[in-house]
């Protein structure tokens, strides 16, 4: 190499090195400026007959409480209306007066009966909110400890049915084609209060939050310290009858003894658990689940567990409820259908079996 080329070549470099110098300038300043993000959570509160969390991550731990009250604001409101405990609540309006007339009802709610007749179809009535006659009778056998009779099971059979409830779209009505119908929207309420909070912490400043209503959960954004939202999945081999939920958060408040059975990692997307090894009536010895299979006037039986995670908190509510009932292989064909949609599923005899996609969400 000649002298000339030696300084043609030195030049060269004396004019790449200002430029890496300054791209390595910009670069530590675009990290230096990086927004800050804040996680606070909101601790329990009672809700919907359960407890309920919210966590909010934002830029300031103002925005981050005002998130958090806006969320649980959203799931009181939702209780007022969907309650079936309240007297006062509107569902409890409608169960009293659908018979008689057509009741006009919130958008809200009328939203909720839509979608919930949706389900009903495209389960083959495996969901069904109409279940409410069969709901009382097992409760009160539970409270007798004694079974009802073929006789009292057929008459409450006979006010059950989805195609019974009549929806009016332009008055926003609901009415009953039969006289002691009534709606239970234990299936379905939580999963769509739990969508609403998460849509009014977004609307007040949250970037990423978490919103829990006994063990049915949304995630949305990241949390602080990790990439994605982390949350362990009880073995109901080795569940207690006292604990709140199926599910909670790795690394949260109010985290639960004992390993979980499998972690399952988590970003923008909603996962809920039904299983007759949390709630139950005892009668005669025998345990019977709180989900209800329509067709046997009965607790579900298939399953002792099932989770499904879903882009919103009321389909994976609604799926995990019919999924009780359809049992495994029904309930996995249906769940391979729908785009976004996985499930984990756990028998009586602890066999697990997920869906195709399930396996992405679990934690290795």
């Amino acid at each position: 190499m000649d002298k000339k080329q030696i300084e043609n070549r030195l030049g060269s470099i004396k004019r790449i090195v200002p430029a890496i110098c300054i791209a390595g300038i910009v670069y530590f300043v675009a990290r230096s400026i990086e927004p800050k993000r804040v996680e606070i959570d909101g601790g329990y509160r009672v809700v919907m007959g359960t407890f309920a969390r919210v966590v909010a991550v934002a830029g300031n731990g103002r925005t981050a409480r005002r998130c958090i009250e806006a969320g649980f604001g959203e799931l009181e409101w939702i209780d007022d209306l969907m309650s079936d405990y309240k007297d006062d609540s509107e569902l409890s309006r409608v169960n009293r007066q659908a018979y008689e007339q057509a009741v006009p009802v919130s958008s809200e709610l009328f939203e909720v009966l839509e979608r919930s007749l949706d389900f009903s179809r495209e389960t083959e009535g495996a969901f069904d909110i109409t279940v409410g006659p069969l709901v009382d009778l097992w409760r009160a056998a539970g409270e007798r400890g004694e079974a009802p009779s073929e006789g009292e099971k057929a008459e409450a059979e006979a006010r059950v049915g989805y195609e019974k409830l009549i929806l009016d779209a332009n008055a926003l009505t609901v009415r009953f084609k039969v006289e002691e119908m009534r709606i239970d929207l234990g299936g379905i309420a939580k999963g769509y209060a739990i969508d609403r909070a998460v849509e009014a912490m977004r609307a007040q400043g949250a970037s990423g939050g978490m919103v829990d209503v006994g063990g049915d959960m949304r995630f949305f954004g990241r949390p602080t310290e990790k990439e994605e939202w982390m949350i362990g999945l009880q073995d109901p081999s080795k569940a207690g009858e006292d604990t709140t939920g199926e599910m909670t958060e790795i690394g949260g408040a109010g985290v639960r003894a004992g390993a979980p059975l499998m972690v399952l990692k988590l970003g923008d997307s909603a996962v809920a658990t039904s299983g007759d090894y949390r709630r139950f009536v005892r009668v005669g010895g025998k345990r019977y689940g709180h989900i209800i299979d329509t067709k046997k006037g009965q607790g579900a039986d298939k399953l002792s567990s099932v989770t499904i995670i879903a882009p919103t908190a009321m389909e994976a509510d609604a799926l995990a409820t019919a999924v009780s009932v359809l049992g495994a292989e029904k309930g996995l064909a249906l769940i391979e259908k729908k785009e976004g949609v996985e499930a984990i599923l756990i028998s009586a005899e602890g066999k697990v079996e997920n869906s195709s996609g399930a396996v992405g969400y679990i934690e290795d």
